[in-house]
């Protein structure tokens, strides 16, 4: 028996957005910046976040803030951890995240899905609905450079290091 899969197609007359930022100043900071553009042109905005991090709430805002789980430990958490950080964040938010995007669709269509390029498993999220999704990258041209540069720096060795602090130890290798 085939399955059928529930579409939510965005109606002329739907002006609902939902954003999804990485939670990181860097990420959250356009992602307001954005939502606060979008409403001005009338748009309803909803912006899910983790916990970690959790954006600011103020009064002047007019969004409507949903905080999921991100499950994260201590350890996951702390700067030593940056290069594991956002795997394991995506990894503990996807199912949250899908939960809370169920119960927004019970409430209605959504027009669109906005998310941080982080958060690879949103897509999937959003085919499986079927609401069109966007990405935000919020990086520089210099930031892309270098996850471009991460398989090489993971594939010769410079990452990860142990026991040496991870930029003294890129930049002992690259000058080497």
């Amino acid at each position: 028996m085939e399955e059928q899969k529930q579409t939510h197609m965005p109606q002329a007359n739907n002006r609902r957005l939902v954003l999804f930022p990485t939670p990181a100043q860097g990420h959250i900071n356009p992602m307001l910046q954005l939502a606060n553009i979008l409403q001005s042109r009338g748009f309803s905005i909803t912006l899910i976040h983790t916990h970690f991090n959790s954006p600011t709430q103020t009064d002047d805002r007019h969004f409507t803030f949903l905080p999921i789980s991100d499950r994260l430990s201590l350890t996951e958490a702390s700067k030593e951890n940056l290069l594991s950080f956002p795997t394991v964040l995506s990894s503990n938010c996807a199912a949250p995240f899908r939960d809370c995007l169920a119960g927004l669709l019970a409430d209605g269509p959504i027009a669109c899905l906005i998310t941080d390029a982080i958060w690879h498993f949103s897509q999937s999220v959003a085919d499986g609905f079927g609401i069109p999704r966007i990405v935000l990258r919020t990086g520089s041209v210099s930031s892309f450079l270098v996850y471009a540069a991460l398989p090489m720096l993971r594939e010769k060795g410079y990452l990860p290091k142990q026991g040496v602090g991870l930029l003294s130890s890129v930049f002992l290798s690259l000058s080497l």
